[in-house]
């Protein structure tokens, strides 16, 4: 289905600006929909064809629909769109005509005008049309309630007429709430409640405020609940903004333990203020639970963050350890035990800055390939380079997967290159030694320098990554599967069990030696659903 921007600049020739007005009309039209009992229809005419396209639509929650079926992306001319022509060419609301039937449900067809101020103020031109087409078949005698829906819904329809609604958006909010449902107050030019729907009045009750709202002044009543004298102000100020024609944002109020949201709108049909229309909506539910999730994450945060300080510690003492012990093999144990220890404070460390069980892995990955390179027991200069990026991956990933690139990475230094002068061929007798070599150039002439890559890449939600070095590769007869050395056996049991994904290690296509590691990024969440991880 085509966007309502798509369908206007595919079949009409309406501006950016213009277009940008019918996206916050159906962005903030819920509510008019909602007052009216009534589905909206938003259309646009159609270049050099007499006929009219529908844009969007919205439904009410307040009554039954109109139409069954979606009418977006229809295109009608004719008979059928002469209340529209008449609104669209004189400027003015259409409520004329009789019933019309789509198949056995009656419609009340009525025309809106979308008109789109000038920069200066003044009355702009008609860039399109709003169809209000009611439901007929459940019509009944109206009560209070929806007199008063009707009323506010009309003084909304002439601003639409008139280009003043919707208001301007505030950065950083959303139409999804209050709504009209939630509750509704009224107020008259003076900020006197005229009017308040049930659910209203329930919120206000949750405030500590008993009595019935009618008579009111809302702007001072909020002073007097709020709990914070600033926040009560500024509520109130709120009120008397709208009452003069500005759009305020939403504002909260905490009382006696509760939390309301309100939104408040001017009313200015043919530019005259005659008052406001206050949304509200309890949310003292939803205020808890961002308190609870709050409280979770910082503890969580706090979590990681002495985990990191215990495996700092416990790396510290194996440390002192093993400036202590003389036995060779028993140092270089001891080592190694620091290293895996400090790469897994080294996640930790990362999830206790981070507001999720998540964390940006490159930056981990960049500082162990550094590490190794500093503590790695070689007398060879090796380089670390990354390609590729890991992205974000959960803490259960990122746990195991920096243990095994940690320890493919140390073996990659340490193994992959021989020390230097190994590999070199006694000097003939009488030969002169070879010149030193200048400033940034390799050691031999025409030899490669020692490096290793890591590389990663996500595919069909698979993490791909390589570490490859150009060293002098594996030696003959190595065994996988069946090596003694503690290392790759915790890299198999990591990759395999933890990670459940695969590992492989061969000859690189340059020389050298290449660790292939695949790990699914789909988990299985508890429900038995499957997630994907980043």
């Amino acid at each position: 289905m085509s966007t309502l921007r798509d369908l206007a600049e595919e079949h009409t020739r309406l501006r950016p600006a213009d277009i940008d007005h019918l996206h916050r009309i159906a962005g903030d039209w819920q509510l008019l929909s909602d007052l009216s009992f009534a589905d909206l229809l938003l259309w646009v005419p159609v270049d050099g064809e007499g006929s009219f396209l529908c844009v969007a639509q919205v439904r009410p929650t307040t009554a039954p629909t109109a139409y069954q079926d979606d009418q977006v992306g229809r295109i009608v001319g004719g008979p059928e769109v002469a209340h529209l022509e008449v609104a669209y060419g004189q400027g003015r609301i259409w409520r004329e005509g009789d019933p019309v039937w789509y198949g056995d449900v009656p419609a009340r067809h009525e025309a809106i005008p979308v008109r789109l101020r000038a920069a200066d103020g003044e009355s702009g031109e008609v860039i399109a049309v709003v169809g209000r087409d009611t439901n007929l078949s459940t019509a009944r005698t109206p009560s209070q309630l929806e007199l008063n829906y009707l009323t506010t819904a009309d003084d909304l329809a002439q601003m639409i007429a008139d280009g003043t609604f919707p208001p301007p958006r505030h950065p950083g909010e959303t139409t999804s709430a209050p709504r009209v449902g939630d509750g509704l107050v009224r107020l008259d030019a003076g900020g006197k409640v005229t009017y308040a729907s049930p659910n209203a009045q329930s919120a206000y009750r949750r405030l500590g405020y008993a009595s019935h709202l009618v008579g009111e002044d809302l702007a001072a009543l909020h002073r007097r609940l709020a709990n914070d004298p600033l926040e009560g102000t500024e509520a109130g100020n709120g009120i008397l903004a709208a009452l003069r024609g500005e759009a305020p944002p939403r504002r909260e109020i905490d009382a006696r333990g509760a939390t309301m949201l309100t939104r408040a709108l001017p009313l200015m049909p043919a530019g005259v203020p005659i008052g406001a229309l206050v949304l509200v909506r309890d949310i003292t539910e939803v205020r808890r639970r961002d308190r609870a999730l709050i409280t979770k994450d910082a503890t969580i945060r706090e979590i990681h963050h002495r985990v990191k300080n215990n495996l700092q510690t416990v790396a510290a003492l194996l440390r002192l350890q093993a400036r202590r012990v003389s036995m060779p093999e028993a140092r270089v144990a001891l080592e190694e035990s620091v290293r895996r220890v400090a790469s897994i404070a080294l996640v930790h460390e990362t999830l206790s800055m981070s507001s999720d069980e998540a964390v940006e892995f490159d930056g981990i990955v960049d500082r162990v390939a550094s590490a190794a390179t500093e503590v790695a027991a070689t007398e060879v200069s090796v380089g670390m380079r990354r390609k590729g990026s890991f992205g974000v991956l959960p803490a259960e990933i990122a746990t195991s997967l920096v243990m095994v690139l940690n320890e493919l990475l140390l073996n990659a230094v340490e193994h992959g290159f021989p020390p230097a002068g190994e590999a070199d061929e006694p000097l003939a007798p009488g030969a002169a030694p070879p010149a030193l070599p200048e400033l940034g150039e390799p050691a031999v002439p025409g030899a490669v320098v020692p490096e290793v890559v890591v590389s990663a890449h996500r595919f069909r939600k698979m993490l791909h990554v390589s570490v490859a070095d150009n060293g002098r590769g594996l030696p003959a007869g190595f065994d996988a599967e069946g090596g003694a050395k503690l290392g790759l056996q915790i890299v198999r049991a990591l990759v395999t069990g933890e990670l459940r994904g695969s590992i492989e290690l061969r000859p690189g296509a340059d020389g050298g030696t290449e660790a292939v590691l695949i790990v699914p990024l789909a988990r299985t969440a508890p429900d038995g659903r499957l997630t994907v991880s980043g």
